[in-house]
């Protein structure tokens, strides 16, 4: 299997988190069917409404082995800047592949695959998982599945699968990544001219809440349960947006929704911050839902499993990283890292791309990786 055909193949096929991801899902899992894999395929319908689909696979028998976790979904393009294609038309150029998901992450999903072609099943004395989830943009929401209902998730947990997941960190060993934390808070009031007297503006309602919310963001800032020396940067990245859907002036807002999300880092208690919003939303008679509640990801960098991926890898040190991924949902994966070919720095951007060079130099890693502990190689 050829990676950049493989990559482009993925790229091709639109996939925002907006929408269903069967279609690429699909061929994943034709490609891993022809690869010789045991497929599960799971359908669900995420809090959005769309139907979505998850893809595992194994290839192999018995404990131990390596598990590839991966997402398929993509963030949207509407900016999308290079003028001679889209964000959908996989483009080569100056040596790097153009298009949406390219980095983050379909490149990475193209050369685990073409990794695991190299090496046949007969070579195999431990199993190779390939785990491929949706809605990882929008809140973990396929990881969350796997872990609650994949029979072969399970199987590859208490076999003990060491798992590395392939987001974009240079082909450099990220041991430990921040969480993610999400609530909304919504005023409500009555829409009406506001000449007249019949008019409740939501938004008086929100002020002294996001002063409270406000201050919550200036200790994060300085107060050391809030901060960590290892991540950069050291805090959790208190963020806040509002919004009373209102685009004149002449009538009041009916409704004021203030949505807060922050990162927290190992050994702090994120709780305590979901426990002071809501008190003060409930103070200012305000409705308060949380939208998320991951931790974070931490293996010990002393560990057995992250110094042979270092070695794999040919890296001095492993490191951590300020974004999130699936692993926030996998803690039961007792040995998992985050290493994959591309920068987070293409992720994202509205001319994402993925260097011909780290896609290649992704698969020679996954090829080692797999050979390492899947074989008797």
């Amino acid at each position: 299997m050829d990676p950049l055909t493989l990559a482009c193949d993925l790229v091709a096929i639109p996939s925002v988190s907006a929408e269903s991801n069967a279609p690429v899902s699909n061929v994943i899992e034709q490609w891993l069917r022809q690869l010789e894999f045991a497929v599960e395929r799971q359908e669900f319908v995420d809090p959005a409404g769309v139907r979505q689909v998850n893809i595992v696979g194994r290839k192999g028998c018995g404990r131990g082995g390596v598990a590839y976790f991966a997402h398929t979904d993509v963030v949207p393009a509407a900016t999308w800047s290079c003028p001679d294609h889209g964000p959908f038309v996989p483009t080569v150029r100056d040596g790097r592949l153009y298009g949406r998901g390219s980095c983050d992450m379909k490149g990475s999903v193209a050369a685990f695959l073409a990794a695991a072609a190299r090496i046949p099943s007969r070579q195999l004395t431990a199993p190779l998982y390939v785990v491929c989830t949706a809605d990882e943009e929008v809140g973990y929401h396929g990881a969350k599945h796997v872990a609650a209902h994949s029979a072969l998730y399970r199987e590859l947990v208490r076999g003990g699968a060491r798992g590395v997941i392939g987001e974009p960190t240079e082909l450099e060993v990220v041991h430990a990544h921040k969480g993610g934390y999400g609530f909304r808070v919504i005023s409500r009031g009555r829409a009406a001219h506001t000449s007249t007297r019949d008019g409740l503006n939501a938004n008086w309602a929100m002020i002294p809440f996001l002063q409270e919310m406000h201050q919550i963001y200036r200790e994060t800032l300085h107060d050391p349960a809030w901060l960590h020396a290892d991540f950069d940067p050291p805090d959790i990245r208190w963020n806040l947006c509002v919004s009373d859907h209102e685009p004149v002036l002449n009538m009041t807002a009916k409704e004021c929704v203030c949505r807060v999300g922050f990162r927290p880092m190992p050994g702090q208690q994120p709780q305590r911050l979901m426990d002071r919003a809501r008190q003060a939303a409930e103070r200012c008679g305000l409705e308060f839902e949380v939208l998320w509640q991951e931790g974070p990801l931490w293996t010990d960098p002393q560990s057995g499993f992250i110094r042979e991926l270092l070695k794999l890898a040919n890296r001095p040190a492993p490191r951590t990283v300020a974004f999130g991924t699936d692993g926030c949902c996998f803690h039961e994966v007792r040995e998992l890292a985050v290493i994959g070919p591309g920068s987070v720095r293409q992720a994202h951007t509205d001319d994402e791309w993925l260097s011909l060079e780290q896609l290649h130099a992704g698969v020679d890693l996954f090829e080692r990786i797999i050979r390492r502990w899947c074989t008797a190689a």
